[in-house]
């Protein structure tokens, strides 16, 4: 896939990396050379310094025979003019980041008006993140698939839990049937496991089953089915305009620490019904004195990672249920590990994930099985992927126990009209069907490559 990227910044440099890795041709603009010659140092890829916006220097990078534009400037006004001009001189797709705000409630409009293929804001994405996490407390990480049908759900196996030393053929039959534990991590290994994998104290586990379900495999732990009522967020920025939306409509009780006065009032004039205060949220005394112990969960959004590392430890030091903790820079928690941090928004992540699935869908099969859904887990060495099963797969019409499936790969589900299927090794995916892998193989972007080549050349001999 030929890729130009314009924008170096935190995603762009993301995406240059990952992209490349998977073997496409990239090409990057940045107007800054320092910054450029940055990524160019840790990155396989061709740079050029200029502006985005600027005809020949879209024309110097090949916009013209490129497969996938991608404009992630830190200037959206850049970003939609490049990718107009972009798709006028040939690129096949574009894709913008918007994060002003004002644009928010007209995107839509300016993708038909424009002829944008895709517009992504990181904050509102970030947004939806959180919210998903606040309705399972419980869980670490909360990842959606089948349209809200299907969550993968990562769980710590905790001390003094029934899931200690309990092999997982035991689980289903004795406990739940209907609940897939689909990955473990234990430290840094990562396993996909077989039904005689024996859990342990501390496991990192990703879990997956109908809500109901869930629900009731939260129970068994020991956990409070009772939901987030109250959110405290720490920090009035982007995240927290389209974040406070979501709350104030399911009614929640809401408070905001925000350290610019000038922020902090007009947050208090949009979200009359949430209560603002301006003030240091890393200051104790203030915390003590807004009654931060007696909130359910607590959002950690300031522009300082080590600020929300902070905040977080402390909030599940004195009890808060649920907290949520935006770093940027993930480095951190491998200095710091994770003690005391539950759910972590990373939304240069959510974004380039985001990306990722559609390169990932142009490469594969010229759309015969295409992505929906894309999330790469346990530091990226875990990909959990939505296919649409075309009429002309490999993997349509044979039972998976005859489909020599590579090792590490995991079929939870099939979605057939609408309906879940767990399935066993007699069923058979058919055409139009959704299915659900989870794999320690990378670069997937068809799902007839879960599938070892040697079983195709017999099959058509």
């Amino acid at each position: 896939m030929k890729i130009v990227i314009v924008g170096a910044g935190k995603i762009g440099e993301s995406l240059c990396r990952d992209l490349s890795t998977e073997g496409n041709d990239i090409t990057l603009i940045e107007k800054d050379s320092k910054i450029l010659d940055k990524v160019l140092s840790v990155s396989d890829i061709m740079g050029i310094v200029g502006n985005g916006a600027n005809r020949e220097v879209l024309a110097d990078a090949g916009v013209h025979d490129t497969d996938i534009f991608i404009a992630v400037t830190t200037n959206d006004e850049i970003n939609l003019i490049s990718s107009v001009m972009a798709k006028k001189m040939g690129a096949k797709y574009t894709i913008a980041r918007v994060r002003n705000t004002e644009y928010s409630e007209q995107m839509q409009f300016m993708k038909e008006s424009l002829g944008i293929d895709i517009m992504l804001n990181p904050e509102a994405e970030a947004a939806d993140f959180i919210r998903k996490n606040l309705e399972y407390p419980n869980a670490l990480n909360v990842e959606n698939f089948a349209k809200n049908k299907v969550n993968l759900v990562e769980i710590l196996v905790e001390k003094n839990s029934y899931l200690h030393d309990l092999k997982l053929m035991d689980f289903k039959r004795k406990y739940f049937k209907n609940i897939l534990v689909c990955i473990v991590q234990r430290g840094q290994e990562i396993y996909v496991p077989t039904g005689s994998f024996i859990l342990k104290e501390d496991d990192r586990i990703y879990v997956t089953g109908p809500h109901t379900d869930l629900e009731e495999f939260y129970k068994s732990l020991g956990h409070s089915e009772e939901r987030i009522k109250s959110v405290f967020i720490i920090g009035g920025g982007r995240i927290t305009h389209y974040l406070a939306d979501i709350l104030l409509k399911k009614k929640m009780k809401l408070k905001i620490v925000e350290l610019n006065e000038d922020r902090a009032k007009e947050l208090s004039e949009i979200y009359e019904e949430a209560e603002i205060i301006n003030g240091n949220g890393i200051d104790t005394d203030l915390l003590e004195e807004e009654n931060f112990s007696s909130y359910d969960a607590c959002v950690s959004l300031t522009g300082i990672d080590e600020e929300n590392i902070i905040i977080s430890m402390f909030a599940d030091k004195i009890g808060i249920k649920k907290t949520i903790t935006k770093i940027n820079r993930t480095s951190l928690l491998n200095v710091l590990g994770l003690v005391g941090l539950q759910s972590i928004l990373t939304p240069k992540k959510i974004i380039a994930d985001y990306i990722v699935k559609i390169v990932r869908s142009f490469a594969g099969a010229q759309g015969e099985n295409n992505i929906q859904n894309l999330y790469r887990l346990a530091d990226n060495r875990v990909e959990a992927i939505e296919f649409s099963v075309g009429e002309y797969s490999r993997v349509v019409g044979t039972p998976l126990k005859d489909l020599h499936i590579k090792e590490n790969v995991l079929i939870p589900y099939i979605i057939r009209n609408g309906k879940l299927i767990m399935p066993g090794g007699l069923d058979v995916i058919q055409p139009n069907d959704t299915v659900i892998i989870i794999t320690t193989q990378q670069y997937l972007d068809d799902i007839d490559k879960i599938i070892n080549f040697d079983f195709f050349n017999n099959k058509e001999i």
